[in-house]
């Protein structure tokens, strides 16, 4: 495959399978993982990013002298800079400051200018800033993934019909992480119009409210909210799973050494709420999860330690 930009590279990534010989579940049952750590920028988010791009200059909402500013907790970030690069865009990304320092580097060195707002302000206090900056800054474009509706656009465009391709309509669950709600709510759709009886389950980490939890601090990164995404408010989910940090890193550090995947902290998590899914099931029955991004970007928060 040669290719002459880096976006030509974005999806089309493998799938991983799980059965009964690596993880207890029932006989014949199977979990299959998309491996999105595998997208250029090292994770989910760059297809993200490329669509957010790609269209925001169809609608003329971009121009060559756009400044894009976005609230992040680095992912996003990453895959809106790979994709700016490529209109040779100026980016100013929105961090709460508790973030990994990994993916701070890697945004800056895509070009980005990284803007800090205090860790106990959450994501919700990065939104208002990149909200003042966008009103302060002439010809800026703030794409605001968390009420965006290209953002689940992105992945019923995308992620859904490639796990469709690839493993056909036999599907009883879908799995995923909730962070801006994008991810999950426009692959869930997308799968839901084709396969009816699909389950749909959320992961959220202990700290998140979506099971009516109280918001608090957590160790896993890029899922969790301290408000109801909007693109959820007409999916039928059947039900939240809520994974403590001990049980999230447990997995990811048991996907590195029985399996070899180098995931972050969500995709375990995302296992973690797999296998209890798989495990509530018949047998024969078929997961399917996402390992939103790669562990490296976390090594400074001591992910395998």
């Amino acid at each position: 495959m040669i290719i002459t930009t880096v976006t030509d590279a974005i999806g089309s990534t493998p799938i991983f399978k799980f059965t009964e010989k690596d993880y207890p579940m029932p006989k014949d049952s199977v979990i299959y993982a998309k491996l999105e750590n595998l997208n250029p920028g090292g994770s989910i988010k760059d297809r993200l990013g490329k669509y957010l791009i790609t269209t925001g200059v169809k609608k003329g909402k971009i121009t060559k002298n756009t400044t894009i500013i976005e609230p992040t907790a680095g992912n996003t970030g990453i895959g809106l800079a790979i994709a700016a690069l490529s209109y040779q865009l100026k980016t100013i990304f929105v961090v709460p400051e508790k973030f990994s320092l990994e993916k701070q580097q890697l945004m800056k060195a895509l070009g980005a200018t990284i803007i800090h707002t205090p860790s106990e302000l959450g994501i919700l206090g990065a939104i208002e800033k990149s909200k003042e900056l966008a009103q302060a800054i002439p010809d800026s474009y703030l794409p605001l993934q968390f009420e965006n509706p290209d953002n689940p656009a992105a992945y019923y465009h995308t992620l859904g019909p490639e796990i469709l391709q690839e493993l056909g309509d036999q599907l009883t669950s879908f799995v995923a992480g909730i962070g801006s709600g994008g991810t999950f709510a426009g692959t869930a759709s997308y799968l839901k119009e084709q396969i009816p009886a699909i389950q749909l389950i959320g992961v959220e980490p202990e700290g998140s409210i979506l099971n009516g939890g109280k918001p608090h601090a957590h160790a896993i990164e890029g899922i969790g909210v301290e408000f109801t995404p909007p693109f959820l408010a007409t999916l039928p989910i059947t039900r939240f799973e809520t994974i403590s940090d001990k049980e999230g890193f447990d997995y990811t550090r048991q996907l590195a050494e029985k399996n070899g995947l180098l995931v972050g902290s969500s995709s375990g998590a995302a296992f973690a709420a797999a296998l209890h899914e798989v495990q509530r099931l018949p047998e024969k029955s078929t997961v399917v999860t996402i390992f939103p991004d790669t562990a490296d970007r976390y090594l400074s928060k001591g992910i395998y330690e």
